[in-house]
């Protein structure tokens, strides 16, 4: 039986010579892109998506670590003896003094930079910011001061202690749109007034729960207060973290917040008993800031 010798042919063999390595260059070779190219366009495509989620993890930390300062200045008021507490007060004075230094230093030089030509304009919304304070604690909330509360008659007036505690989830909920609004512009603002708020988040929280307890209230009612001071700073991240083109407006008005806080209500606490202590704290928490300030800049 005669075997037949004829040659199949083959179809010629076609190379794909950029086509070997299809998880890495399918997209770019056999398209006709250069590598490097894609995988830089690849590279920014992730950072568009991992950038975000950086953000929002910065917020979120940075939110519950300043919310943390108000739950514990309440169970300071309800767990340390009277004179332990008086050491709050050393606090108060370091977080002024930061808090002055930072809205002079970095806060304001910013929202000049976001305002070109417009410093007047900017100027107005940050005096809008510590207008809005005023309006809030002592007009609105005609008894207000930072630190253990010791008018006990007052507090005990119908709703004057409600007035309070809700004229204190105002300003703690502007401390959360000036702790996000610094983070939209850049982390090393975001951060000074991170730790700027976050200095006054425990007098803050001891305040609320003295109120409540000179209302007569249980130990239970004063953290109830503080808690819900805790989620009105969150709540204040939240909004400018869902209204970011805003933050040319916000972060003027916190500006105002920051300092009517440093100046008007933790300064007088300073200085109510005097003293030397007090005052080398205050001067510490300039010295502080302007330590992270050499840092960053």
């Amino acid at each position: 039986m005669r075997v037949s010798k004829r040659r199949v042919k083959l179809a010629p063999r076609v190379e794909l010579p950029t086509c070997r390595l299809l998880t890495r260059t399918v997209l770019s070779r056999c398209a006709g892109f250069p590598y490097t190219e894609v995988k830089t366009d690849l590279n920014r495509q992730s950072a568009l998506l991992i950038e975000p989620m950086k953000l929002q993890a910065q917020l979120f930390l940075f939110g519950l670590l300043a919310a943390a300062g108000n739950l514990l200045g309440g169970w300071l008021l309800t767990a340390l003896p009277l004179t332990n507490r008086r050491s709050v007060r050393a606090l108060v004075a370091l977080g002024a003094g930061f808090m002055l230094a930072a809205v002079m230093l970095d806060v304001v030089p910013e929202v000049l930079a976001l305002w070109p030509g417009r410093a007047v304009l900017a100027m107005t919304w940050l005096l809008a910011g510590y207008l809005l304070i005023q309006l809030v604690e002592h007009t609105i909330a005609p008894h207000f001061h930072f630190g253990e509360e010791t008018h006990h008659e007052e507090m005990l007036q119908h709703g004057v202690a409600l007035t309070a505690v809700s004229a204190l989830g105002i300003h703690a909920f502007l401390d959360g749109v000036a702790i996000a609004s610094g983070l939209l512009v850049n982390f090393q603002l975001g951060l000074v007034l991170f730790l700027a708020v976050l200095l006054h988040k425990v007098p803050e929280g001891f305040t609320v729960a003295s109120i409540m307890v000179s209302a007569g209230r249980e130990k239970r009612g004063a953290f109830i207060a503080t808690l819900a001071i805790a989620i009105a700073t969150l709540s204040g991240i939240l909004l400018v973290s869902l209204l970011r083109p805003a933050v040319a407006i916000t972060l003027p008005l916190s500006a105002g917040v920051t300092l009517y806080v440093a100046a008007t209500d933790l300064m007088p606490e300073v200085n109510r008993d005097g003293g030397w202590r007090n005052s080398i704290m205050f001067f510490a928490g300039v010295v502080l800031f302007g330590g992270l300030h050499y840092l960053f800049h």
